[in-house]
């Protein structure tokens, strides 16, 4: 992180602090009250003379045909998170996700809910026969023998129209854990999703047999993490054909019921032991690296890529340095973020303090796409309270700088310019992506927020935050426009994990929020801007069969949009893989070009628009 950028938010931080003393309703105001078990409060929204209007634009008038229709109730979708109360216990705060991905093979999105079972201070069903978390036939079991309230994870199937299908008990993955985030990826290359779910706790991978059943392979894969796990993500790395999978943990958490009434500070102000990751030594990463045989090896020290030293929340494989080679990076909470740059032999280099993006924040989410257009991939970063979300421009190409800049990866955090900054200093950021929801050609934004204080009035209630969306107006930034799109999204939530797919395949991206403690939000998009689209779908024979890391370009008389599969991340949530093409009012495009994971490229000119397409690929290994 930049020293200007550091001494600016630590001003803020400061002026806060001086007027904690005498002002109590602030927009961002980090100690207000103490509580009973002296967990602070925030209360967003009301306005201090001299504290935020320094920092406040003029964001002028907008026409956004922006809208989304809520869908909660009708899409069938029918799950809580959490059905607990909250003790102001750190891993119980912070989840959980949602996967999006075509389990099926039908050609529509399916939903994967990732639940948080109960209390941590109560066991799981059936921990103390032996059986593990992965068992949902002992849920009934224990709530009749008087066992708290335990909830699992559930697969929804869609049925199409906008509607899902609960068919957990069927397909086997009816998890019961802690369990935080997860992501499908075709470990095995027969075709299908696999998936696998992160936990506090122990971490499941489960095989999908191709016939909607789904059978935990973790033991024999290799795959055991028993720590405090949060986001994962499916890349091949090393370019085998085979993908690997790294998974990201968060802190040594040990619950010690005499540290409830222990204090500690957080940025300058009090916050209970329990809830601090700063109290928590963090934890070293893993990276499963595919051996192609059913079995994974955790490479992580040997490839350079352990980052003992994050808190680490969300990651994201991307080819940051356009070599043609996934590179990483990690969202590290209250710890500087990594970025890894793959020198192509199995190991990587940290890149971290020359990129300027491997800054020390709390960071929590983390969107990966080319918003403005220039070829390379940029960075969004979700952020806790006052810290202000960063977009990290990547400068990799850039016309102020010559050939020989281009070898250097660095980046600039253009939020304030670009509109993205100020508005996100009253609330803390979780799931997060780039998506032309209107298809005028340039990519929007998405960021769902949500407390880790509680309310003033019952510690056991989180304060919920407005979800936002914004607008790309291009040159002149961008706009926030949710509470128009929709009644639903003017209204506050508990906000974590997030994801985006086109549901009901109409060429217009939805979105599903995971609403901590309480029930996903679905969002159905209706906006109606006229504007063409392209969906493109890439499939290889036998390697890395969803041609994770491969790169679409469409190529229009407007510019070359560029969309690199796999790439984006958001929190402990993975979006559908399918490539999405917002195009205007273009009535054609010169052509989409696609560089496979292998290198090899193909181009197809003059596709007709508004559909989705299909390009399978027969790829060359060793690369």
């Amino acid at each position: 992180m930049g020293v200007a950028s550091w001494n600016k938010r630590h001003r803020l931080l400061v002026a806060w602090t001086l007027r904690s003393g005498v002002v109590l309703v602030a927009v961002v105001v980090v100690s207000i009250a103490t509580l009973g078990d002296k967990e602070e409060a925030v209360l967003p929204g009301a306005e201090v003379d001299g504290l935020t209007s320094m920092l406040t634009r003029k964001a002028g008038t907008d026409d956004s045909t922006i809208r989304f229709e809520d869908r909660s109730t009708e899409s069938g979708i029918t799950f809580r998170h959490f059905p607990a109360q909250r003790s102001s216990l750190l891993p119980e705060d912070m989840g959980s996700g949602v996967a999006c991905g075509d389990y099926d093979g039908d050609g529509l999105t399916d939903v994967f809910l990732v639940n948080f079972a109960g209390p941590i201070t109560e066991p799981l069903p059936g921990a103390e026969k032996g059986f593990t978390a992965q068992q949902p036939e002992h849920t009934a079991q224990h709530m009749a023998q008087g066992g708290g309230n335990i909830a699992s994870c559930r697969l929804y199937r869609n049925v199409g129209d906008f509607r899902f299908e609960d068919v957990t008990e069927s397909s086997g993955l009816g998890l019961i854990a802690f369990a935080m985030g997860a992501a499908w990826g075709d470990y095995d290359n027969d075709g299908d999703l696999d998936l696998y779910v992160t936990a506090y706790g122990n971490n499941a991978l489960f095989a999908n047999d191709g016939h909607g059943r789904f059978v935990d392979v973790t033991a024999e894969t290799g795959t055991q993490d028993d720590r405090f796990s949060t986001g994962c993500s499916w890349s091949d790395y090393d370019r085998d054909g085979d993908v690997d999978l790294y998974v990201s943990n968060y802190v040594a958490f040990e619950f010690r019921e005499a540290d409830r009434d222990v204090t500690t500070r957080q940025y300058g102000s009090e916050q209970p032991y329990t809830l601090n990751p700063s109290a928590y030594a963090p934890q070293p990463n893993s990276l499963f690296r595919n051996d192609g045989d059913g079995r994974f090896t955790n490479v992580a020290d040997t490839a350079g890529v352990a980052n003992p030293t994050g808190r680490s929340l969300a990651i994201s494989w991307a080819d940051l340095s356009n070599d043609g080679l996934p590179d990483l990076y990690i969202a590290n909470d209250v710890s500087n973020n990594g970025v890894y740059r793959n020198r192509g032999d199995g190991t990587f280099e940290d890149v971290g303090p020359a990129s300027l993006a491997g800054d020390y924040r709390g960071a929590m989410g983390l969107a990966v796409d080319d918003f403005d257009g220039d070829q390379d991939l940029d960075l969004l970063v979700t952020h806790w309270i006052a810290q202000e979300n960063a977009l990290f421009r990547n400068m990799l190409i850039d016309p102020l700088f010559d050939a020989q800049a281009a070898t250097r990866l660095w980046f600039l955090d253009s939020a304030d310019e670009l509109g993205l900054g100020q508005q996100s200093l009253d609330t803390v950021g979780w799931a997060t992506g780039f998506v032309d929801f209107d298809n005028d050609g340039k990519r929007d934004l998405w960021v769902v927020n949500g407390s880790t204080f509680a309310t003033l009035e019952d510690r056991r209630v989180l304060i919920p935050q407005r979800s936002l969306i914004f607008r790309n107006r291009g040159r002149t930034g961008y706009i926030e426009v949710g509470a128009t799109t929709c009644k639903r999204l003017s209204e506050p939530m508990v906000g974590r994990g997030g994801a985006m797919a086109d549901f009901d395949r109409d060429g217009r991206v939805d979105l599903i929020i995971q609403q901590h403690g309480g029930a996903p939000v679905v969002l159905r998009n209706t906006s109606d801007s006229g504007g063409h689209w392209l969906a493109v779908r890439l499939r290889q024979n036998k390697h890395n069969r969803f041609a994770l890391g491969a790169r679409v370009y469409v190529v229009s008389q407007h510019g070359t949009q560029m969309v690199e599969i796999g790439a984006s991340p958001s929190y402990l949530s993975q979006d559908d893989v399918t490539g999405h093409f917002g195009l205007g009012p273009d009535p054609s495009i010169e052509a989409i070009r696609i560089v496979w994971p292998d290198g090899s490229e193909e181009r197809h000119d003059h596709p007709k628009l508004d559909q989705t397409i299909t390009y399978q690929h027969d790829p060359k290994y060793p690369v």
